[in-house]
């Protein structure tokens, strides 16, 4: 009788779970989920919308409002342009949420008009203040009587000399416009006898947008093609300016590759230089110039109408970050000198006696990125160091890591770096870089063509004792200086020895395909990261059948994989509780009753960019908590990442690394008040407003003014430092 009841129990949860699977399937996908593109979009908005946030001094608001204009112009140029290829060949590829190319690109332009028109309004706000402030962008007729003498001369020293204009008639065809050339054109008249012609001044890359004046008084701008216009008469002595204007042109830089190509290298050497002449995606024209003067450069341009933009304002309004001057601290961002973790110093700066006493995490750019410098640098100097295994995907141009894998190649170490030639605007670096290494006698390794190594990994070998030990850094970002000081990262160093030989499987992938075979922790794509994820949202929706706490966090900065997406519905139909915090694409839809009432999503935008990739499970328990599953990542959950990437999946198991990430890092995150946007099931932010009896809360503010937990070392012994939030840990 008891076999029987359990039987039919267990075909009742059967049954009750493949109705919930049935139900999300039965629901169209417009209605399961967002357009990616749209929700891309709504993240520069939400860019865009800080650059009228108050709380954020006057400068930096200018350079959020230059961000969106960069963010906007790289969306044009890879999405748009992919759309539009689609488009041009007649594929009609169906988006996730059921949408033709043509349907996207008809959404897009709507809601990027509205975005350019914000964006102009902000500039005009931003200009008002910045007057007010004692800092001014001029017009011509304002400058003053010394000021038009330096102008002058300024002009004829350092700009006169490098325009070259250009008639455009049979005997001078129409030049080539580069990728985001921008170009002065006019309509002129020849005084002798009347004879029209059109000229062009593109203006070289090279130049300053905006040219600073002499002055002790205040801070005063003009841009070039206003100054340049103050000498139109000097650049074509006998003609009658009849108008002028200005346009911008945006081009196709995505790179297809030839899937049977050879030699990696000369293929994108080749892509490169294509990438440059591009069809044009989108062409910005100053409202102001004469109609036919437009006519003429869309038809020379072979652009379509559709992707033809009148800008009523400033054209580049990502130049603008080029009036952000240092004269007034009070208008920037007060300077952050990042902390270095007391743990490496409680050990007289020997990196490898840190890793081995204890698993540590450093949190950027709260903490210094030269910690991984150290890792290398000291790697290549220890004769004990036998060999150095290392990811690089974006390095930056100055780049001590490169230098510190030279270092070791030249030391006689076995050095191995596999170069990622597919980070997208990144390729022409890394080429430079992967042979630099060549010639110091580093294997390269460029990988596949059909997969991006995104993997931020770096191993090193030591001989101690007699025998070969591994020490490990996975990171959440890349291994670029820059970025990591605007980042916010994780670098997990460990000397676990079942993640090094799971990282030493992976680098043998890498450099001779052989697959990676009964992995003991680490979990990588391509291979079972996306099955992994599901069985672990699987396990929280058997404790929430079971009437035990379920729970997930996850951070990522964008969500989109369709079936992984499915995998949260089910779970919040379930009654598991989940909390996202997306900072960019993101085409779940929270908060649908029936569907994902039990999904709140979440968007920090704020002095740093938000780039970790964290997930938390509760394990049948309540978030956060010392019982919980925690990883980091280098992935986010989109096709691409688990399809046609190598990614890893790191698990952490130290107790303080662990509570660390969950009861500060995400836990600071859910808790911020002041940076946070809360998203609608339409795929629209508002910003997140602090209850009356609340506190402001700032995740910035709050990492910046408290040291991490695992970075601690003596010094931090009986000093009570970033304490977990108010969640409390559940024991």
């Amino acid at each position: 009788m008891a076999d029987g009841a359990n039987t039919e129990l267990v075909n009742s949860v059967k049954d009750d779970r493949h109705d919930i699977k049935h139900a999300i399937a039965s629901i169209s996908k417009g209605e399961r989920y967002l357009n990616r593109e749209l929700s891309w979009l709504q993240f520069n908005i939400r860019v865009l919308e800080e650059a009228q946030n108050n709380r954020h001094p006057l400068l930096e608001r200018l350079r959020f409002l230059s961000i969106s204009g960069d963010n906007l112009d790289e969306f044009y140029m890879v999405r748009v342009a992919g759309l539009r290829g689609q488009l041009a060949l007649g594929v009609d590829v169906v988006s996730s949420d059921g949408l033709t190319p043509a349907m996207q690109l008809e959404k897009i332009n709507v809601l990027a008009e509205k975005l350019l028109e914000k964006q102009q309004e902000v500039w005009a706000l931003l200009n008002v203040e910045m007057r007010k402030a004692g800092m001014s962008v001029l017009e011509a007729n304002e400058l003053d009587e010394t000021e038009q003498v330096w102008v002058k001369d300024y002009f004829f020293d350092n700009i006169m000399p490098l325009l070259t204009p250009i008639a455009v008639d049979p005997a001078h065809p129409f030049p080539f416009i580069p990728n985001l050339g921008f170009t002065i054109a006019l309509s002129l008249k020849r005084q002798s006898d009347g004879e029209p012609m059109v000229a062009l001044l593109p203006v070289p890359s090279h130049l300053k947008r905006f040219i600073r004046l002499p002055s002790t008084s205040s801070i005063r701008f003009i841009s070039i093609e206003r100054m340049i216009a103050l000498f139109f008469d000097q650049l074509f002595p006998g003609y009658k300016i009849k108008g002028s204007g200005v346009f911008r042109v945006v081009r196709d830089s995505d790179i297809e590759i030839e899937e049977e190509a050879e030699d990696l290298v000369r293929v994108f050497e080749s892509a490169l230089k294509r990438r440059k002449r591009g069809r044009v995606i989108r062409l910005k024209v100053d409202a102001d110039m004469p109609k036919h003067l437009r006519k003429i450069i869309v038809s020379r341009l072979n652009a379509t109408d559709d992707v033809v933009v009148m800008v009523d304002g400033i054209l580049g309004i990502n130049e603008t970050n080029q009036l952000i001057v240092d004269d007034n601290p009070d208008l920037i961002f007060k300077p952050y000198n990042p902390r270095y973790p007391e743990r490496v110093k409680d050990f007289n700066g020997d990196i490898f006696k840190s890793i081995a006493a204890k698993d540590f995490v450093v949190h950027h750019p709260y903490e210094s990125f030269e910690v991984v410098h150290l890792f290398l640098r000291q790697a290549a100097r220890d004769p004990d160091v036998v060999a150095i295994k290392q990811t690089l995907y974006r390095a930056g141009s100055q780049s001590m890591i490169i230098g510190a894998l030279i270092e070791a190649a030249e030391a006689g170490k076995s050095v191995t770096a596999v170069v990622e030639l597919k980070a997208r605007f990144d390729e022409e670096q890394n080429i430079k870089w992967a042979r630099d290494l060549e010639r110091a006698g580093v294997h390269v390794v460029f990988g596949s063509i059909e997969l991006k190594t995104h993997g931020k990994v770096s191993m090193i070998v030591r001989r101690e004792n007699g025998k070969l030990k591994s020490y490990m850094h996975f990171g959440t970002g890349n291994y670029h200086p820059i970025t990591a000081r605007i980042y916010t990262d994780l670098s997990f160093f460990t000397a676990d020895q079942a993640l090094a030989r799971d990282a030493n499987k992976m680098f043998n992938y890498l450099t001779g395909y052989v697959e990676p075979i009964g992995l003991e922790k680490l979990v990588l794509s391509p291979f079972d990261l996306r099955r992994h994820l599901v069985g672990l949202i699987e396990r929280e929706i058997e404790f929430a059948r079971d009437g035990k706490p379920a729970a997930i966090w996850v951070k990522l900065n964008s969500l989109l994989d369709s079936k992984i997406i499915d995998k949260l519905y089910e779970a919040s139909q379930n009654g598991v509780q989940i909390d996202l915090i997306i900072r960019g694409i993101c085409t779940l839809r929270p908060g649908l009753k029936g569907l994902s009432e039990n999904i709140r999503v979440h968007s920090v935008i704020g002095r740093f960019l938000e780039h970790a990739r964290i997930c938390c499970f509760g394990n049948g328990h309540k978030l956060p908590s010392r019982h919980a599953k925690v990883y980091i990542s280098s992935a986010d959950w989109m096709p691409r990442n688990f399809n046609r990437r190598v990614e890893t999946l790191v698990p952490i198991e130290n107790p303080t690394v662990h509570d660390q990430i969950m009861g500060q890092v995400m836990a600071a995150n859910l808790k911020d008040n002041c940076q946070t946007w809360l998203m609608d099931s339409d795929g629209n932010f508002s910003k997140r407003e602090p209850a009356e009896s609340d506190d402001l809360f700032s995740v910035h503010d709050y990492f910046m003014n408290n040291s991490s937990l695992s970075g601690r070392g003596s010094a931090g012994d009986g000093v009570q430092v970033a304490p977990v939030m108010a969640y409390g840990l559940d024991e």
